[in-house]
């Protein structure tokens, strides 16, 4: 049998990726995909990077990877989390996001990336003009997988976890987000996205020989109050409330 974990929108929360990690263990599956955004936020890049290393892991890029080590001093300067990244991570994490594709082919199957074959900032599934996430049509979502001819493609970056099957026979999986269940955005249009509940997700690939893959999502509990102690030090009362309910208020 071969099997994946599928991961993304870390986010920095060591605390609801330790608990994917036991869960996808507990089903027999050790190796991980993860799709990106995985340090920035006021809770413990750091240790999510020294936890990374110890698994198996293939990791592509996200926005928010590349606009931690992209983003200038006047960037720095007006938004404090940024600065707390940076200074929590360190040099060589830094240089580890500097060096992750943007996207990969996993294998005769499966392609990965962040928001869609050729942006990490747009959603490949959701239209997000009415401040809502809403399921694009078929149409526009063929027409954003540009040339990419893989059945599975995994994609992250909107935080909602999504199997969709198109009439291209593609197979389009988002995970949903390890450790934010909700957020507010001003790009490309003020918008929302609320998943309404604290618990972190990720999906699951498996193949048997010969077999189609079975594709899972799945939901887990974890200790979420840690995440809100970090991110309430760090003055980010609006991840609390996301982190504490998956809603925006």
């Amino acid at each position: 049998m071969k099997a994946y974990a599928v991961i993304s929108d870390i986010h920095s929360n060591i605390y609801a990726l330790q608990a994917v990690v036991k869960d996808a263990n507990a089903k027999g599956i050790t190796t991980f995909i993860n799709l990106g955004d995985i340090f920035y936020g006021p809770i413990e890049p750091k240790k999510t990077f020294d936890y990374l290393c110890g698994l198996d892991v293939l990791t592509i890029s996200g926005n928010q990877d590349r606009q931690i080590y992209q983003s200038t001093e006047t960037e720095i300067a007006s938004n404090p989390t940024m600065k707390f990244v940076l200074d929590d991570l360190g040099e060589r994490p830094i240089e580890w996001m500097k060096s992750l594709p943007f996207d990969l082919v996993v294998n005769n199957d499966i392609y990965a990336c962040h928001g869609t074959p050729s942006d990490d900032l747009v959603y490949l599934m959701e239209d997000v003009s009415s401040g809502t996430a809403l399921l694009r049509s078929e149409e526009e979502i063929i027409e954003l997988l540009g040339t990419v001819s893989s059945k599975i493609i995994l994609c992250g970056h909107s935080h909602t976890p999504r199997i969709l099957s198109l009439s291209s026979g593609h197979v389009i999986v988002n995970p949903g987000s390890v450790g934010l269940q909700a957020y507010a955005d001003e790009e490309p249009f003020p918008h929302t996205i609320q998943n309404s509940t604290p618990e972190a997700s990720y999906a699951t690939l498996r193949r048997e020989q010969g077999e189609d893959w079975e594709i899972s999502l799945h939901r887990v509990g974890y200790d979420y109050g840690e995440a809100i102690k970090r991110a309430s030090v760090r003055r980010r009362n609006d991840w609390v409330n996301c982190l504490r309910t998956g809603r925006c208020f």
